[in-house]
């Protein structure tokens, strides 16, 4: 009984563990050294995965569309939207990060509209609205002075810029993911494979269906660690960056915990979870991480949290809660 829903609750427990391991891994080796690090991590867990469960360590029966749509899901989502995410937790911390990320709801709702014809309903319009109202209530004070009063942004630009596009690049990437699964199930239909049966060598007797999802994945983590790998190579002293980077072995574990409770730990269970619930209270469970993350952080960083903070993390999670009712 409420499997699917604990299932959900572990699952935001654990992506609460992972932004704070990545704050710290990404504080340590930089942005770029940790996201290639932790691809790489991502990577070779994956391949065992899909040996395990599809017979060989790379994803079957994708073809050229389906590789494309995610290899540029990867771009987006990994190379541009990680790379921003780590470079917001190193400026405003994992607590502020998570709490942008919300706005990846709006983003795929947005651009699922334009692209795939997805319907928006008047709530998911007023989620919007509301998760923007949250991330304002959080990140904006009144300044009062002697002759007027003033908005101003209390957290440092730069690393709202960061954070904000991390959300927005998580959205479009989910966008591009779907339209690159759908490839997939057409491919999978076209070699007439069913997605109910267990792969020919499967170690595990798992359905193909599950496992597409991993085998997604890893197309789209390849495109991130060749991107992250490229740009610390054409980085100044990129190379001698990721040699102190792997020699930390802190920062190391970091990366491998980030990856673990995250990418592999997160996404399976998540998966799990949409069979044992609806998709929209798993959902609405899952993004309860910004509100998470502020005890463990508060106590980790020794951050000061205001009562305006909480309120604003509660009320952007209720926006994002209204794309999925």
């Amino acid at each position: 009984m409420f499997f699917g829903e604990i299932l959900s609750i572990i699952v935001a427990l654990s992506w609460t563990a992972t932004a704070l391991f990545a704050e710290v891994g990404s504080k340590r080796m930089g942005s770029l050294p940790f996201n290639a690090v932790r691809m790489a991590f991502s990577l070779c867990f994956l391949a065992l995965t899909l040996w395990l469960t599809m017979g060989v360590p790379w994803p079957r029966f994708a073809d050229t569309s389906t590789c494309l749509w995610l290899l540029l899901s990867g771009v987006v989502g990994y190379v541009v939207g990680d790379y921003c995410l780590m470079q917001g937790y190193i400026i405003i911390g994992s607590r502020f990060g998570q709490l942008f990320m919300t706005l990846s709801a709006p983003t795929a709702a947005i651009l699922g509209r334009l692209f795939i014809g997805e319907q928006m309903g008047g709530l998911a319009i007023a989620g919007m609205f509301i998760t923007l109202a949250g991330i304002a209530t959080s990140v904006l004070s009144k300044q009062d002075s002697e002759h007027h009063s003033s908005i101003r942004l209390k957290l440092p630009a730069r690393g709202v810029m960061f954070a904000a596009m991390a959300g927005i690049c998580q959205g479009a990437g989910l966008v591009l993911s779907k339209i690159g699964l759908e490839h997939y199930d057409a491919a999978l239909i076209a070699n007439n494979v069913d997605i109910d049966a267990v792969a020919d060598g499967a170690v595990l007797p798992i359905p193909l269906g599950v496992t597409i999802p991993f085998a997604s994945t890893m197309i789209r983590g390849t495109m991130g660690f060749a991107g992250f790998m490229l740009l610390l190579l054409l980085s100044k002293n990129g190379a001698q960056k990721l040699r102190d980077a792997v020699g930390d072995r802190k920062a190391v574990l970091c990366a491998l915990s980030s990856m673990l409770f995250g990418p592999f730990l997160g996404v399976s269970l998540s998966l799990m979870a949409t069979q044992y619930t609806s998709t929209g209270i798993a959902q609405t469970l899952f993004s309860l991480t910004p509100v998470l993350i502020i005890a463990p952080a508060a106590m980790l960083f020794h951050q000061k949290v205001t009562p305006r903070e909480v309120l604003g993390a509660i009320i952007s999670v209720t926006g994002v809660c209204l794309f999925f009712i």
